[in-house]
């Protein structure tokens, strides 16, 4: 795994209008690393990614990707990157191979190499048996698919993936990540992601936390668990509302988050469990389960920003 920046960006601003979408960022992508750009929407994630790939023009800053200016060689950038919006971008009324050759003549793929290159990409998003299918009539997790190999058509040292999962079902979210993972292993690329889905964050070697269009935090999943302080327990209690504000009452819990039947408890190390059975027990509340758990994306995340709300 090299150590060398793919991606760096210095004090990279842009507004619209009054709204500063991205803030004096500063952030280093590593070589041949997946890093997830996580953050609610408006946090400027698209508008970072729309910066990078030279779509958007920076009021001020630098944006260096694969050792190149972006503001001074946008061309340059565009020519070793690939790019996936948000939405879809590919041509419905096209076949999967006809998109596949149309994004190869835009990328200039030699012939003498196409047809190799061509069924290759075919195999790899597992799309072989339907290459004469119109785009249009593919599943949302066959589409995502096809996007990903027209981005690769022409083996980019960068990949720029906006929120690439979103409303995709979960066996296909899979699916595409297994031939990401591939993707970067076998052609030793760079990515930069951004996801809603804080299971994916757990699936990226480095992440970076952004809000407000700047970064809250950043670094691997072991080590953004570290900025939670004290515990983390996971209780189920009935009824849940009554649970969620005794817990917020008591002394030495942080935060509480619901995560689906269950909550999420950030606590001091201090914490007393048996406090928290006779309050429960006073305000009718049945506990059911109660254990300590890691803090997960969603823990941090919620924490980083309690805690930027406060100061």
């Amino acid at each position: 795994m090299s150590e060398t920046p793919a991606i760096e960006t210095i004090d990279l601003s842009r507004s619209f209008g009054a709204v500063r979408a991205v803030n004096r960022l500063n952030l280093t992508v590593m070589a041949g690393r997946i890093h997830g750009l996580i953050g609610p929407d408006g946090a400027g994630k698209t508008t970072t990614l729309r910066l990078l790939c030279g779509a958007l023009r920076p009021d001020s800053g630098r944006a260096i990707v694969a050792g190149i200016d972006v503001v001074r060689n946008p061309e340059g950038v565009r020519q070793r990157i690939g790019y996936m919006p948000q939405r879809f971008s590919l041509y419905g009324d096209l076949t999967v191979l006809e998109n596949l050759r149309f994004y190869a003549d835009a990328y200039s793929v030699p012939q003498t190499t196409r047809a190799a290159l061509l069924t290759r990409l075919l195999r790899f998003s597992r799309l072989e048996p339907f290459r004469n299918r119109r785009a249009d009539e593919l599943s949302g997790g066959m589409r995502q698919k096809l996007a990903l190999a027209c981005a690769l058509i022409h083996y980019p040292q960068v990949l720029l993936l906006d929120e690439p999962t979103t409303g995709v079902d979960p066996v296909s979210r899979r699916e595409f990540w297994d031939l990401l993972h591939e993707a970067v292993h076998d052609r030793s690329m760079t990515v930069l992601l951004t996801t809603p889905y804080m299971d994916e964050a757990e699936r990226c070697y480095e992440v970076s936390f952004m809000r407000a269009g700047d970064i809250l935090a950043h670094g691997t999943p072991r080590e953004l668990q570290r900025l939670v302080p004290g515990i983390v327990l996971e209780i189920r209690a009935e009824p849940r509302h009554t649970a969620e504000a005794a817990l917020q009452a008591l002394p030495g819990v942080r935060d509480v988050h619901v995560f689906g039947d269950r909550l999420h408890v950030i606590a001091e190390a201090w914490f007393d469990n048996a406090t928290l059975r006779q309050t429960f027990a006073a305000a009718n509340v049945a506990l059911h389960t109660i254990r300590p758990v890691s803090p997960g994306m969603e823990d941090i995340f919620l924490h980083l920003q309690r805690e930027r709300i406060s100061q």
